[in-house]
C-alpha cells in the first residue's frame, strides 16, 4: 500500500470542481426569492448576482494566493495553519470532516432523491416520503462506491455533470432573453408595478439570496495534492471557475426575468412556469432531470472533498489506518468509508422537518 496521493487531475477537472460544486439546486429557484423582493427592477437583481459573485471571488483570491505558496496534502488545513496556526487548522479540519462535508453531502443526497421522486410522481409528499429516503441512501452509496473504486472515473463524472448542469442555465439565459424581448415580456416586466410583500432593503434581500448560491468553491482546495501543477492550476481554476459561474448566474437571471410575467415568477413555482413558457411542457420535465444531474454533480464533488479532508488530517496525525491509500486505485479508502458512515448518520438525522430548514439555509 502506498500512502501518498498522486497527481491525476488536470486543470479542466479542477475548474469543473469549482463550477460543479457551486452550482447545485438552489440556483434553479433562488430567483423566485429575488424577484419577490425586487419586482420589475431587473438591474437590482443583476447587481446582486454580480456583487455576490465578486464577494466569493475576493475570498477565493486569498486562497489562490496561498495556493501559489503551498502544495501540501491539506489544502484548506495548510492555509489555515499559515494564516492562524496549527491548532486552529487541526480544529478546523475536524469541523470539515465531522460536520461540514457530511452534512452537505447528506443534504445533496436528499435533495437529489426529492427531485427524483417529483420527476416520476411517486409520492404526494416527496419531502419526507419513504421513496426519498431510499433514493437518498442509494445515491450516497453509488457516489461513494464510484469514488472508492475509480477516482479518475469520479473526476470524469464531475466534468460531465458540470457541462450537463449548465445546459439549462445557459439555454434559459439565451433563449429566455430572446423570447422575452420578442414577445414584449421583458419590457412589460421592466415597467411592472408589482408590489413586493417582503420587508427590508430589496438589494440586501437579493444579495443575501445570492451569497449562499456561490458556496462550494472551497471544496476544490482539498484536491490540491492531486491536481497537476497545483501552484499554477488551482489559482486558475478558482478564478476562471467563479467567473464562469458569475456569468452563467447573471445570464440565467436575465433569462428567467424575461421568460414570464414577474408576478408569476415571484410565486412558489415561478421558475417552473418560466421553463414551460419558453420550452413548452416538456421543458418543465426536463428541468427536473437537469436538477437531479446538477445535485448529483455537487454531491460527487463534496464526496471527493470530504475524503481528502479526512486523509489530510490522518497524514498530519500519522494515522496508518485513515491515512492509507489503496495501491490500485490511489484512493483513501478508509477515510472514504469513515466519511460515508458519518454522512449516512447525518442523512438519517436531517431527514426530518428540521432537514428542510437546513436545506433552505445552505441551498
Amino acid at each position: 500500500m502506498e500512502n501518498k496521493l498522486t497527481k491525476k487531475y488536470g486543470l479542466l477537472t479542477a475548474i469543473c470542481m469549482v463550477v460543479g460544486t457551486v452550482i447545485g439546486s438552489g440556483i434553479f429557484f433562488r430567483n423566485e426569492t429575488i424577484l419577490a423582493a425586487i419586482g420589475g427592477r431587473m438591474w437590482i437583481g443583476v447587481a446582486a448576482w454580480t456583487l455576490g459573485g465578486l464577494i466569493a471571488l475576493s475570498a477565493a483570491y486569498v486562497f489562490a494566493v496561498l495556493a501559489t505558496k503551498y502544495e501540501k496534502t491539506g489544502g484548506l488545513l495548510d492555509y489555515s495553519d499559515a494564516l492562524i496556526g496549527k491548532g486552529y487548522g487541526y480544529i478546523f479540519g475536524w469541523f470539515l470532516v465531522t460536520i461540514f462535508f457530511p452534512a452537505l453531502t447528506g443534504i445533496l443526497a436528499w435533495v437529489s432523491a426529492r427531485f427524483t421522486v417529483i420527476l416520476f410522481g411517486w409520492d404526494a409528499n416527496p419531502m419526507f416520503s419513504g421513496h426519498t429516503y431510499v433514493f437518498a441512501l442509494l445515491y450516497l452509496i453509488a457516489i461513494y462506491v464510484l469514488n472508492l473504486l475509480s477516482p479518475k472515473l469520479a473526476g470524469k463524472f464531475q466534468v460531465s455533470t458540470t457541462f450537463l448542469k449548465i445546459i439549462p442555465l445557459v439555454a434559459m439565459g439565451i433563449i429566455g432573453t430572446i423570447v422575452g424581448l420578442s414577445n414584449g415580456t421583458t419590457v412589460a416586466n421592466l415597467s411592472s408595478d408589482y408590489v413586493t410583500t417582503q420587508t427590508g432593503n430589496p438589494f440586501l434581500v437579493a444579495l443575501v439570496a445570492t451569497v449562499f448560491a456561490y458556496l462550494g468553491w472551497e471544496t476544490a482546495m482539498t484536491m490540491n495534492a492531486e491536481i497537476k501543477n497545483s501552484k499554477r492550476n488551482l489559482p486558475i481554476a478558482l478564478t476562471v471557475g467563479l467567473l464562469i459561474v458569475i456569468t452563467i448566474y447573471v445570464m440565467y437571471f436575465v433569462g428567467v426575468f424575461s421568460a414570464a410575467p414577474v408576478e408569476e415568477i415571484a410565486g412558489g413555482e415561478g421558475v417552473l412556469a418560466a421553463f414551460v413558457n419558453v420550452f413548452t411542457n416538456v421543458g418543465g420535465t426536463v428541468l427536473f432531470v437537469f436538477i437531479v444531474i446538477s445535485c448529483l454533480g455537487t454531491l460527487n464533488g463534496l464526496v471527493m472533498g470530504g475524503q481528502r479532508a479526512l486523509y489530510s488530517l490522518a497524514v498530519r496525525s500519522k494515522s496508518k489506518v485513515l491515512g492509507q491509500v489503496d495501491e490500485s486505485t490511489n484512493a483513501p479508502h478508509n477515510a472514504g468509508r469513515f466519511i460515508y458512515l458519518i454522512s449516512c448518520y447525518m442523512d438519517a438525522c436531517l431527514c426530518s422537518k428540521l432537514y428542510g430548514m437546513v436545506w433552505r439555509f445552505f441551498l
